[in-house]
């Protein structure tokens, strides 16, 4: 067993609602998986998909333009963000993958959720996230932001944001390590 963190959703509350009835993302425990799902998702390959791990460790897919919290179901996620897969000598590899999700706003160390999750779907994962997004929520505002190059100021009222992660609530909970 391994600590890993679970991020509540939180997005704005109108798009919770609006994608309530939506179904969760596809579910990928194997490499058939992803193949079956990249068949139905034709575009996923070029435009990549928008992805969670949920709290069983596994990876959810979605068409990229769909919501996180509608992927994950309105559940809290180990991992959020974007992904893009490639063919490269006839193995599906990762091209790109992200945590970037304005819903969870998940800190970077989520990567390990993600790296377990596609190596139980049997895909090898790159050494970290080829985009790394960093975000933090401004203690003076309440704003989320998304730090970018290392600046650690709210682009809303020009405070100064916080070194940790603080977005919003997180937990720790065990998850199976693959046998």
């Amino acid at each position: 067993m391994m600590e890993l963190y679970a991020y509540t959703y939180v997005g704005p509350e109108e798009i919770r609602r609006s994608v309530a009835s939506f179904p969760a993302g596809t579910s990928i425990v194997s490499m058939s998986g992803l193949e079956t799902w990249l068949t139905a998702n034709p575009d996923a390959l070029a435009e990549g998909a928008t992805y969670v791990v949920d709290l069983q460790g596994r990876l959810r897919l979605a068409p990229r333009r769909s919501e996180h919290v509608a992927c994950a179901g309105g559940e809290e996620v180990l991992a959020a963000g974007e992904i893009r897969f490639r063919r490269a000598s006839g193995q599906l590899t990762v091209a790109e993958v992200s945590n970037q999700s304005t819903g969870y706003c998940p800190d970077t160390d989520c990567w390990t959720a993600v790296a377990l999750a596609l190596g139980w779907a049997g895909v090898n994962p790159p050494p970290g996230f080829t985009r790394e997004v960093i975000f933090r929520r401004c203690t003076r505002c309440g704003e989320r932001n998304l730090v970018k190059e290392g600046w650690f100021v709210c682009v809303f009222c020009d405070a100064d944001l916080p070194a940790r992660w603080n977005v919003g609530s997180r937990r720790g909970i065990q998850v199976e390590e693959p046998a």
